[in-house]
């Protein structure tokens, strides 16, 4: 990222909920060679924003690069981290991209699928702000959680 790009501000209530924390901690995982160690947090989940105008400008040719793959993984192990905060359950990621950047991510409890979600176009791949995107996980978290409730026995597999 350049230094002139904008970078979106995280309001004060959003940077505090368990969701934003969880998304530094798991963007922070994937950046293995420390490249943003002592970046704030607004700083670090700007590329999560994708604005439509962002979007029409990105090319959907060729592969997805490792920076973006390892956005997809870290917003996906922040959801299956919350849902395990929130049933004491073990919840595991499994994400299959094709280098035409279709795929899937689906969550694991157990034996239970909680989450079945198709990817397409990851070239793509944001939200429209820092809200939208927590709408998204709290969306995916609020059905897992309630099909945890329902089938108990398989999650705990």
């Amino acid at each position: 990222m350049s230094t002139t790009a904008i970078v979106p501000e995280i309001s004060p209530e959003l940077a505090d909920s368990d969701f934003i924390k969880e998304m530094s901690r798991q963007t922070r995982a994937v950046d293995s060679y420390g490249s943003y160690d002592g970046w704030p947090v607004d700083r670090l989940l700007a590329p999560y924003i994708v604005t439509k105008e962002q979007r029409r400008e990105i090319p959907v040719i060729g592969d997805p690069d490792d920076v973006l793959l390892a956005r997809v993984k870290a917003y996906h192990n922040a959801i299956a981290a919350l849902i395990e905060k929130e049933c004491k359950l073990m919840a595991v990621p499994l994400i299959n991209i094709t280098h035409e950047g279709f795929g899937r991510a689906l969550i694991t409890v157990g034996k239970l699928v909680v989450m079945d979600r198709t990817l397409r176009d990851v070239h793509r791949f944001g939200f429209d702000s820092y809200s939208k995107m927590k709408d998204d996980c709290d969306k995916h978290l609020a059905v897992a959680l309630e099909i945890i409730g329902k089938y108990p026995e398989v999650a705990g597999l």
